[in-house]
């Protein structure tokens, strides 16, 4: 199935309970013949509102770290591990939750094929949730990230902080390890490059 005719079929999916409030299916988007395919956890309000992916406070940074690595959204793929929004409905106002282990296993039909179609060379897990699925169950961020790791859909992988890990730990004096998100970045578009150079003929 093309990538198109994927995002066409995953709109219609009702397969788990995601689907019952969602505004929009965050598919993803970029350049699907990019090397590099960043995936996040999932969508929030913003995306859930847009049908983008890292449209909210942690994609302006995440613009900004691939600016400073001299690029934008239209040199890499940007995804998430669920298509729609997790949320506690609970109270009446939605709040932002984790996808529970059922959600993020049914929306694998997705997430596989999507990869598949795109072929990267590298991928980018943002943040822990990320690399837990697709990297190793147990993936510890602070000590693991922007290290290569062995990836099924991809030559290889690494992990780097969510930009929502980073805003909640920035103050006027740490940058809350933004440096490391654009330390990471460019390892992997470099890495990337690399891989599809020497693989070329």
């Amino acid at each position: 199935m093309t990538l198109e005719a994927l995002k066409q079929a995953c709109s219609t999916c009702h397969d788990c309970r995601l689907s019952q409030k969602r505004r929009n299916v965050v598919f993803g988007e970029g350049n699907p013949a990019s090397p590099l395919v960043l995936v996040g956890e999932g969508p929030g309000d913003e995306e859930d509102k847009t049908g983008r992916p890292f449209v909210g406070r942690s994609g302006q940074m995440l613009d900004r770290a691939l600016a400073d690595n001299g690029l934008s959204r239209a040199d890499v793929y940007i995804c998430n591990t669920v298509k729609c929004r997790a949320a506690d409905w609970s109270t009446g106002k939605p709040q932002n939750r984790p996808p529970s282990p059922d959600e993020v296993a049914t929306c694998r039909q997705w997430l596989v094929p999507q990869l598949e179609a795109i072929s990267p060379w590298v991928i980018v897990c943002i943040g822990a949730p990320s690399a837990k699925n697709l990297i190793k169950k147990d993936f510890k961020i602070t000590q693991e990230r922007g290290k290569y790791f062995r990836c099924a859909y991809a030559k290889t992988a690494i992990a780097t902080l969510h930009p929502s890990y980073i805003l909640r730990q920035s103050t006027k004096e740490f940058d809350g390890g933004y440096s490391l998100l654009v330390a990471d970045i460019h390892l992997a578009w470099t890495t990337a490059l690399r891989l599809r150079e020497e693989n070329r003929g």
